[in-house]
């Protein structure tokens, strides 16, 4: 009787543990939604809540707080656009350091020019143009892990320390397109320069531009490594 009831607790247990995931998940999403339409000073945990179908204290109860909500959504935001898991697969493969580069690049174009609109991508904008508060935990959370690995491609790519600082400018700027795809109105990609639909040929012209500026990065920091006179 005893190992029938310890057997139905755990189940219970189970039970309840997996609703609560599924409540977490249904309201790290509805938030979502809600941060991208009216950004973090106009969303309420009420209207979240409300949306979610969940008691209205599921926030605090899940998170802590509806600021820590949002950190979750920003982290959750930036995952969506740019996985860790899958860099780091990526980065792991029997591949040429450019072509891992080329890999990565093309996931990042795929979902910031799909046709369907991810709330990732606009809560994402949001923080990046008008930052709150939580902007260090997107950073720190969501964006350092990945910008280190690709400063470890990088570093396969040139040859160079990680800690160049030539290099790390030289990942800023190699990144700074694919932000302007996602700040740029779709309108932009389809009717003023429809050449950018083109994923593959988006693509081959990012890494052009990239291999050409880690080169000449590369030769100038070496360069200025060696040491002088004869």
């Amino acid at each position: 009787m005893r190992i029938m009831q310890k057997a139905h607790n755990k189940t219970a247990v189970r039970a309840s543990r997996q609703d609560g995931d599924a409540t977490r998940q249904v309201l790290l999403d509805v938030a979502g939604q809600v941060f991208a339409e009216r950004g973090f000073a106009d969303a309420t945990s009420k209207e979240i809540c409300a949306r979610a179908g969940t008691n209205v204290a599921a926030v605090n109860y899940h998170f802590g707080s509806r600021g820590a909500l949002y950190e979750a959504v920003l982290v959750e935001a930036h995952h969506h656009l740019l996985k860790l898991e899958e860099m780091q697969e990526i980065a792991a493969r029997a591949l040429a350091p450019r072509d891992k580069l080329r890999v990565i690049l093309r996931g990042i174009v795929q979902r910031a020019t799909g046709p369907q609109a991810h709330w990732g991508a606009r809560v994402v904008i949001r923080e990046l143009m008008a930052p709150t508060a939580h902007a260090p935990a997107l950073v720190h959370k969501a964006i350092a892990p990945k910008a280190m690995l690709m400063v470890a491609l990088a570093s396969e790519i040139t040859g160079l320390p990680p800690s160049t600082p030539g290099l790390q400018r030289a990942l800023f700027l190699m990144m700074a397109p694919c932000l302007a795809l996602l700040v740029a109105p779709r309108e932009m990609r389809t009717s003023l320069f429809p050449s950018l639909g083109d994923v593959d040929g988006l693509v081959d012209d990012m890494m052009d531009y990239a291999g050409a500026g880690l080169q000449a990065i590369a030769a100038k920091y070496s360069a200025s490594a060696r040491p002088r006179g004869g």
